[in-house]
């Protein structure tokens, strides 16, 4: 039987210094899974505007089934106004509130979770009391449960990343992610592996994925697995991550091994770095 996936949280306009791009981690995540060909529904909360028109057609354009978008009539389309430093690496200023922060639990959300493999979801979706009730109804609902962590100041809130990491089956880090996250949890460890290890046994979490930019990743899942980076002419890291975690849960729904799902991973995400968007064109037999 094919998998299907569910990505619950935020759809917004990532606005940069000169153009802008839909985007939104877990509508990205949903984009690149749909890219390669994985059976994938999204759940989110647009304005009644002309953004929030145009991200209904770019859904639409993907496939996805659009009775689980739900529209706002009072709040906006979200929107995030990027930077980049020196290191191509984006600083976010996030607008709140907005749609997206409003999702509510409709009748046929639950039923659509329950009749779905995996529920992919991050932490910065839960900002708001509104959306963060309805990410707990449906995690309570959820079989295999992917935790994007998305810390993006000031919406951290460390008693409520470390519930919802007790309750995942994977969580994905970046560097600057783990570090603080570990620090509160009391690991003292300097050790990448072991804070990966504490963690593991602390939230009871089978996979640990962390990706460290340009020094690759690793992925733990009873013992550790390691990947380097691609050397590329880097344009921005937005989205970058998200297409990354798309390969990885295409790799363990297609059961390859994890050296091969690694290195497609990291393959995708140096494609998506060398170009301008999170989600840029691309077959999936490129990878």
């Amino acid at each position: 039987m094919k998998k299907k996936v569910v990505c619950f949280g935020e759809a917004l306009w990532d606005n940069f210094p000169d153009y802008k791009e839909i985007g939104g981690a877990p509508l990205n995540v949903a984009y690149h899974l749909n890219k390669l060909g994985v059976d994938t529904q999204f759940i989110t909360r647009v304005g009644g505007d002309e953004m929030g028109r145009q991200i209904i057609e770019f859904i639409d354009e993907l496939g996805f089934d659009n009775s689980l978008i739900q529209i706002d009539k009072k709040f906006n389309t979200g929107e995030v106004n990027i930077s980049l430093d020196k290191s191509k690496s984006a600083n976010y200023i996030i607008k709140y509130p907005c749609a997206w922060d409003k999702i509510q639990v409709l009748d046929n959300y639950i039923e659509v979770v329950e009749n779905s493999d995996f529920f992919v979801f991050g932490s910065l979706v839960s900002r708001d009391i509104v959306s963060k009730e309805t990410l707990l109804k449906l995690i309570s609902h959820a079989n295999f449960k992917v935790f994007d962590v998305n810390i993006r100041e000031p919406y951290y809130d460390f008693d409520l990343i470390s519930f919802l990491m007790q309750e995942s089956n994977m969580i994905k880090f970046n560097e600057e992610e783990i570090e603080r996250i570990s620090k509160d949890l009391g690991i003292v460890s300097n050790s990448i592996e072991n804070k990966m290890l504490e963690i593991s046994k602390i939230t009871n979490t089978e996979f640990v994925c962390l990706t460290l930019g340009d020094k690759g990743v690793v992925f733990y899942d009873s013992k550790f697995h390691y990947q380097d980076a691609i050397k590329i002419k880097v344009l921005n890291t937005v989205g970058a991550g998200d297409s990354f975690l798309a390969m990885i849960i295409e790799g363990m729904i297609s059961n390859i091994s994890v050296k091969l799902f690694l290195k497609r991973a990291v393959n995708l995400s140096a494609y998506v770095c060398s170009k301008n968007g999170p989600n840029p064109d691309y077959n999936k037999d490129q990878f």
